[in-house]
């Protein structure tokens, strides 16, 4: 497995931007995410998911590491000179070619149209709607298999063995993404967790009934209950979220296996 040699240098000034902190509160001042807060100050990467210059051949200049997710990020430069952010493939070196074309090569880090892609091919950085820009597949080390077509649409296996359907005139890139090693590494220490902005999390077993539903009892006493709560009573892990009539439900041909 080659190892990817990060750049030392700064982002490039031009595509990164300071956001307003919100500690898990909504746009209404609300927390609905607990723990979070402080941290280190960062800068968010502007991301070209859409790679919107056509038919352009593009070289990595380098490749960096984003505070903001868990994959490396590729700078890529076009001829014109103008420079973008892209989601680094793995195996991708400074100094490779890719290109974004509706019947690229298929070849790592190259993007084109679901429907010209072979079968058994890994994508990732999948769009849902055409030219709106990937919404599928970005996280470290993940990576679809393309299953077949069927008509305008075609079957992509996810990360979670979902079997879903996308428009074939939607774009994905070659191969998978980069920084597979995350899922291994380990925090270290408290400090580590607090610098990413994540505050102390209280055990609900460690409070007392009128705080938790799994509080009180005498020393390491069992929550008690058939399934694990939350703070306020609803049933937490392993719980379908999803709606039951969404209407992006005729694209699921195989659900996810638990």
């Amino acid at each position: 497995m080659k190892k990817l040699i990060l750049s030392k240098q700064g982002p490039e000034k031009r595509l990164v931007v300071s956001l307003k902190r919100w500690a898990g509160r909504n746009s209404s001042g609300r927390i609905t995410i607990r723990h979070r807060g402080a941290g280190v100050k960062r800068l968010y990467r502007i991301i070209d998911f859409g790679q919107t210059k056509l038919d352009q051949l593009a070289k990595i200049v380098a490749l960096e590491y984003d505070p903001y997710r868990s994959a490396f990020i590729a700078l890529v430069e076009y001829p014109d000179k103008e420079r973008k952010y892209i989601l680094a493939p793995k195996d991708l070196k400074a100094g490779d070619e890719i290109i974004f074309s509706e019947n690229a090569e298929i070849k790592i880090g190259n993007r084109l149209k679901i429907k010209n892609i072979p079968a058994g091919t890994m994508v990732f950085n999948i769009e849902l709607d055409p030219g709106k820009g990937g919404k599928l597949v970005k996280g470290a080390g993940t990576a679809a298999k393309v299953l077949g077509s069927e008509d305008k649409l075609v079957q992509v296996e996810l990360p979670s063995k979902e079997t879903r359907l996308v428009f074939g005139e939607c774009f994905a890139t070659i191969g998978q993404v980069s920084h597979q090693e995350h899922r291994f590494e380990k925090i270290g220490k408290a400090g580590s967790r607090r610098l990413k902005g994540w505050r102390p999390t209280v055990r609900g077993s460690a409070m007392n009934p009128p705080d938790h539903p799994h509080g009180g009892g005498e020393g390491k006493t069992p929550i008690g209950m058939k399934h694990p709560k939350t703070p306020w009573g609803k049933h937490a892990r392993g719980v379908k979220t999803r709606k039951k009539r969404k209407w992006t439900n005729k694209f699921i041909v195989k659900r996810r296996s638990r």
